[in-house]
């Protein structure tokens, strides 16, 4: 049952409130922690306002007791959903189905835009009729003061931890950067270039080119399953051990692609694998070698005759050990355009969820492959940006581009 409490205004205590409050206020502006806040709160109450008995709900992404006096029974939380989200005003309660509810006098609910942030349950030892509705808003106020309090400091630290996160994010993006290549090759032999834009500060494609020597290189491209941090730091990983490898030595191809396998086995647990496509040209006798482990097929360009670099393996990181490795092996003609990519490409969706796709790709890639490579792939990232309109990228997106003369 509820009842209406009468309003008994006591000049002898407003000095009191006001030094509570200027008390609790000064506290905050201190940078106290919630516990003392909680401290201030509940001597306030008991102390100064005589409140024998309470328990306060707050919200903090869910409901917790955040201070509880005088009350020995277990609090269920299912308490807010199931009995005071009914409260919208300060609520005297004679009589209670809940077990909770008739140990008090009183239910006082803090609101926000009509969004619950705390309630108060609370009694005293006197008899209701004579209880100060003072008092009640006093406590109503003060429930505000500390509610606002705790979820500015929820707040102040979820931008804190996003602050920081976006700095490591920064950083880590910047790491990354290092392990690409700065300089790509633009000379009498070759024309390099390479696009990449992330799909967020850290991404999961990656691209080479390692001298091996003044004639013989390594290119390479990769793409990680999966998206975020975790993804990120694979690649990142696996990158590294890539530039490390062949630093002190070189490798037959099959050799190469079984410890890269168990590498990123190791790493990743099986829980992600990496498609990953690997050549080793030499200039002078113009033969490349390559394998591709489950990547999107590389193609090659030599007037109109496309080239699809399909020979390899699965995926790195898919089984314990590769089942198969398959070399390709070619001799490159004068003037062949060699282009690599990440799926993010072909897979760009546009406004009707019709894919980019391969062919598009390769009839851009014919058309432009005159030009230089830097510029060619600057035309063809231009067509993706037609392509998606105002939609954004959903992927990591990399071209490399090679024109071998």
């Amino acid at each position: 049952m509820i009842i209406q409490y009468r309003t008994i205004l006591n000049p002898d205590i407003k000095d009191t409130k006001l030094q509570s409050l200027l008390e609790i206020t000064n506290a905050i502006n201190s940078n106290l922690s919630i516990e003392q806040l909680i401290k201030i709160f509940s001597f306030i109450l008991k102390e100064q306002l005589g409140f024998s008995k309470f328990v306060l709900f707050l919200y903090q992404e869910d409901w917790q007791v955040l201070a509880k006096s005088g009350y020995k029974g277990k609090i269920d939380l299912q308490l807010v959903d199931q009995q005071l989200v009914r409260f919208k005003e300060i609520t005297l309660v004679e009589s209670s189905n809940s077990m909770v509810l008739k140990e008090f006098q009183a239910v006082i609910p803090v609101y926000h835009q009509e969004k619950p942030l705390a309630y108060l349950l609370i009694s005293t030892l006197g008899n209701t009729d004579y209880l100060e509705a003072s008092h009640f808003n006093f406590a109503q106020t003060l429930c505000n003061i500390i509610a606002v309090a705790v979820e500015n400091r929820r707040l102040f630290k979820q931008s804190m931890i996003k602050e920081r996160i976006s700095k490591e994010l920064e950083v880590a993006s910047e790491m990354q950067k290092l392990l690409f290549p700065s300089d790509l090759p633009s000379n009498r032999k070759m024309d390099l270039s390479a696009k990449y834009i992330p799909r967020h500060a850290v991404g999961g494609d990656y691209y080479d080119f390692i001298p091996l020597g003044d004639e013989e290189y390594i290119i390479c491209i990769a793409d990680v399953s999966g998206k975020g941090i975790s993804a990120a730091l694979l690649m990142a990983n696996f990158q590294a051990t890539i530039r490390t490898l062949f630093k002190y030595q070189r490798f037959e191809m099959p050799f190469l692609l079984e410890e890269l396998n168990k590498i990123v086995m190791r790493s990743a647990k099986g829980e992600k694998f990496i498609t990953f496509f690997i050549a080793h040209y030499n200039a002078h006798t113009r033969k490349m070698n390559y394998v591709n482990a489950g990547h999107n097929h590389p193609f090659l360009l030599n007037g109109r005759k496309v080239t699809m670099l399909k020979d390899g393996c699965i995926g790195l990181g898919m089984l314990d050990e590769l089942p198969y490795v398959n070399v390709g092996k070619m001799v490159l003609n004068p003037n062949t355009t060699f282009v690599l990519f990440t799926d993010g490409v072909v897979e760009l969706e546009n406004a009707e969820g019709e894919q980019f796709g391969i062919e598009r790709l390769v009839k851009n890639a014919q058309a432009y492959s005159p030009l230089k490579m830097e510029d060619m792939n600057n035309i063809i990232f231009s067509k993706l940006d037609e392509w998606r309109g105002n939609l954004t990228f959903v992927d990591d997106t990399a071209i490399f581009s090679c024109k071998f003369f």
